[in-house]
């Protein structure tokens, strides 16, 4: 008699293990749905802070009721913020210019009402860029960058950028960031893929450090600038229990060759990045940077780090020309996430995946004739 209690014991004990166990794989997977400065302007430009917070509130209770955990928003897109801050002026994206009083301070917003539906909110960041055109008329006198406008460490070409050789722009980028980190608890830091801008950006710095430096390539001195950033923003994020994500460009080699973006080196020592968001863009059947492979790919040298990819919901229903022969894919089929959610989480190292981004699954004036039964599997595979 002894001897069965101690089995059905032991029995019990196992299965809520296991099932402890399922739960916590199950919670491991990140669920995520970025929010552009383009959906803060569509949804709160113009608001009251009633109508502003009813608005997020809104955004969130979709996310969540869509089956999703995470939450990557843009709080700094052109040296901006879109919360309280004492070094970046508000996001003109939110009113009529840039460095208006903010009606709201709409991370804190976003972080209250993730927090009643336990989903994790990402601070996504572009740490260089100011401006996307050359017009540099509207840059307010409280941005960092309106003093720094005809000197090294602001360039001006097809875009606005500060300057990532400058150590006085890093300075900056790590303050700010730092900033968020003691004010808001948020779950991590991103950055995309916008690193180097092209041009003459850093012909100064590279000549500097030439002069005791002989050996290095402009090349290799930007990797080493931009892993500089990279390494002190990691250490920073640790510091305040907060994790470092970047999502870099899909395409590997276009990631040493336009962004100096050192994502094969992120991955080999710690200290760089706990996650890697690649932006794998791609439809199954793209005739040069195919899903399934190009996934693979970058499994096979991120050994060290996890993966979460990046999918592009934002094709859906669309022609996808840069696909080639694959241009239609997007077009005529209408599970296209859903497999790629399923191939994803069947390779060792990939813990989920996310959105780019929420208009395209939430509002009407960006829906396809597939969205919704793109919508309708997905969800298929989020219970």
């Amino acid at each position: 008699m002894r001897k069965i209690f101690f089995l059905l014991f032991f029995f019990i004990i196992f299965i809520l293990i296991f099932n402890i166990n399922s739960k916590s794989v199950k919670e491991e997977e990140i669920r995520g749905i970025f929010i552009s400065y383009i959906e803060l302007g569509n949804y709160l430009r113009g608001k009251n802070q009633v109508e502003g917070k009813k608005e997020v509130k809104k955004m969130v209770n979709e996310i969540d009721n869509l089956g999703f955990n995470t939450i990557i928003l843009q709080v700094r897109s052109f040296s901006d913020a879109i919360y309280y801050s004492d070094i970046f002026p508000s996001s003109a994206v939110l009113g009529n210019k840039e460095g208006e009083s903010l009606k709201f301070d709409v991370l804190n917003c976003f972080l209250k009402y993730s927090k009643k539906r336990n989903i994790k909110v990402v601070a996504w960041i572009n740490p260089y860029r100011i401006r996307s055109d050359s017009d540099y008329s509207n840059i307010s006198k409280s941005n960092p960058a309106y003093s720094l406008l005809k000197t090294e460490h602001v360039y001006i070409g097809d875009g606005i950028f500060y300057n990532p050789a400058s150590k006085k722009v890093q300075k900056l980028i790590v303050e700010g960031i730092e900033e968020i980190l003691k004010k808001y608890d948020v779950w991590a830091i991103l950055f995309d893929d916008y690193f180097y801008p092209e041009g003459n950006v850093d012909e100064l710095e590279y000549r500097n450090y030439l002069k005791e430096n002989k050996d290095i390539s402009l090349s290799d001195f930007r990797l080493l600038m931009v892993n500089t950033l990279v390494k002190k923003v990691y250490k920073l994020c640790h510091k305040y229990n907060s994790k470092f994500i970047i999502s870099p460009d899909g395409n590997i080699e276009n990631n040493y060759q336009k962004h100096y973006a050192d994502v094969k080196g992120w991955v080999q020592k710690k200290g760089y990045v706990d996650y890697l968001m690649p932006q794998i863009y791609y439809g199954f059947y793209n005739e040069t940077k195919p899903f399934y492979e190009t996934i693979k790919e970058w499994k096979k040298f991120s050994k060290k780090v996890k993966l979460i990819p990046a999918l592009a919901f934002y094709k859906v229903g669309s022609v996808d020309s840069f696909a080639m022969s694959g241009k239609n894919e997007w077009l005529e089929e209408n599970d296209i996430i859903m497999r790629e959610v399923l191939v994803a989480r069947n390779l060792e190292g990939v813990y989920g995946f996310s959105l780019f981004r929420y208009d395209y699954l939430f509002n009407n004036n960006y829906f396809t004739d597939t969205t919704m039964k793109e919508v309708e599997n997905l969800k298929k595979v989020l219970d």
